[in-house]
């Protein structure tokens, strides 16, 4: 820090009727001062615009926070995120915290002690006045986007969840099939809403009416899938394809439909959706929307160090492209 922040943090302790100490701690993320006390200190820091200097006591790792770890899906982003940490001889610390919103209230205080090089998030968002606690101490972040739809300040690397779904339902539909199922993702969840608005277009565009009883909102994991899926293959007019929204959610739908004696896909078709490593080991291999997770961890990374050397930087939001792969899961109904 230099003599002239020195000065102005304690003309703002001064302002704000405190020591000098005490101005630091806060500014640390140190927990040992009263919450009132902390939040009129953060207002005094926002209101002058305090920003730590960028580069000062540069720590040697990224941390990458998750509301919770599902192996193959939280791999992908992991290894993306360590590859480029290493290349650039940085460390990653692993974080779990909150919900798939956000994460939990007490994060942002450990953080600001553990002062990380920068911070990667997988979630929806993060609240503005948390965002602007990092920014005020030089801690740059970056959401990785699969779920949400950040603020246009917010820097974030998403993917095309609408073409996804576009994609998946125009491969049945070209198949022949006209009584496809979508089983999407919590309907809380941006990218549940924009897959199934794919899932809606598709069907639009070749002018095929839908029936209500097939959409249906999930949970994005096997569970859920196999029960959605039991429910839809019991309907009197069952569907003969199902787009599953993500490939765990796939891994219910087959369970459902062998409970149901059908065969996959001579009696019911499947698409997925992420393209985790699991997909080519199912039996029948499963068709999937590639969603780029392990470049998005990449490029997640490489934004947060350019934010941290101070680079310039051309857009804070990049979509990653998703593509089909057709594998063994769909056919032609019988």
């Amino acid at each position: 820090m230099t003599d002239t922040q020195r000065v102005t943090l304690a003309e703002i302790a001064a302002e704000a009727g405190v020591s000098l100490a005490t101005m630091s701690k806060v500014l640390n993320g140190r927990s040992d001062v009263a919450p009132a006390t902390r939040t009129r200190l953060e207002e005094h820091l926002a209101r002058h615009g305090y920003t730590r200097r960028a580069g000062a006591q540069r720590s040697d790792y990224i941390e990458l926070v998750f509301h919770e770890l599902e192996s193959s899906w939280s791999m992908e982003v992991i290894e993306g995120v360590e590859e480029v940490a290493h290349a650039a001889g940085l460390s990653v610390v692993l974080t779990v915290s909150g919900d798939r919103h956000a994460p939990s209230a007490d994060w942002i205080d450990g953080v600001l002690r553990r002062r990380p090089l920068g911070v990667v998030l997988v979630f929806s968002d993060i609240a503005p006045h948390r965002r602007e606690k990092l920014r005020s101490r030089g801690i740059p972040f970056v959401i990785v986007d699969p779920a949400g739809d950040p603020a246009p300040d917010v820097p974030s690397v998403g993917s095309a969840n609408w073409s996804g779904g576009l994609m998946a339902t125009r491969h049945l539909i070209e198949l022949g099939h006209r009584r496809i199922a979508a089983i999407s993702g919590p309907e809380d969840m941006m990218c549940s809403l924009a897959r199934l608005d794919g899932y809606r277009s598709a069907m639009n565009a070749a002018g095929i009416p839908i029936d209500p009883a097939l959409v249906r909102f999930g949970d994005f994991h096997p569970a859920g899938g196999e029960a959605i899926a039991r429910e839809l293959l019991s309907l009197p007019e069952r569907p003969t394809a199902i787009f599953a929204g993500s490939d765990l959610q796939s891994l219910g739908v087959i369970s459902a439909a062998s409970a149901a004696g059908l065969q996959v896909p001579r009696d019911l078709s499947i698409v997925g959706y992420d393209d985790i490593p699991l997909s080519q080991w199912l039996s029948p291999q499963l068709t999937t929307v590639h969603q780029p997770l392990r470049r998005m961890g990449e490029e997640a990374t490489r934004l947060a160090l350019r934010l941290a050397d101070g680079a310039p930087v051309e857009t804070l939001r990049m979509d990653l492209a998703t593509h089909l792969v057709v594998r063994e899961s769909t056919a032609p109904p019988a």
